[in-house]
């Protein structure tokens, strides 16, 4: 990765949909160089997937929370992974360190929703407390960071 792989990322970053022919005229680069960059990205793996953004008000989410999770031992982490991934309201999980061993993000309709939803977490095994955080705003969300390791 060079520096002109990470300027095509973060054009891409902006916009997924964003043609060859235009990111090589950003960044001053031959359309089937930008196009075999962008190849050996994803054939290596640092462009995992091409995807969209939803505004989650519009589509009726009206609520966003942040629930740190401690489980009562290290043993019930794999149940309780596998049991979130089929939770569509959980959109990202993070395990983390510090007082809780996990924070999960949620997006729902209502705060009837979001308390239905905390009982479902509190009743998985293992779930010893719980801690919940209702966003008011969103300030910043990139999804991924793109920095030069250099910078």
């Amino acid at each position: 990765m060079d520096a002109i792989d990470y300027k095509i990322l973060k054009i891409l970053q902006k916009n997924a949909r964003e043609t060859a022919s235009n990111i090589s005229k950003e960044i001053h680069l031959s359309v089937s160089a930008v196009i075999e960059r962008i190849r050996k990205m994803e054939e290596t793996g640092v462009i995992k997937e091409y995807t969209i953004i939803v505004d989650e008000k519009k589509t009726g989410n009206e609520m966003t929370a942040l629930m740190e999770v401690s489980l009562e031992h290290p043993k019930f982490f794999d149940s309780f992974a596998d049991a979130i991934q089929k939770l569509e309201y959980i959109v990202s999980c993070y395990y983390q360190t510090g007082d809780f061993d996990l924070i999960i993000r949620i997006s729902c309709h209502s705060s009837d929703e979001l308390e239905e939803i905390h009982r479902q977490v509190m009743s998985l095994p293992g779930v010893d407390a719980t801690r919940t955080h209702v966003v008011l705003k969103n300030v910043k969300n990139i999804y991924s960071a793109i920095r030069r390791p250099d910078k």
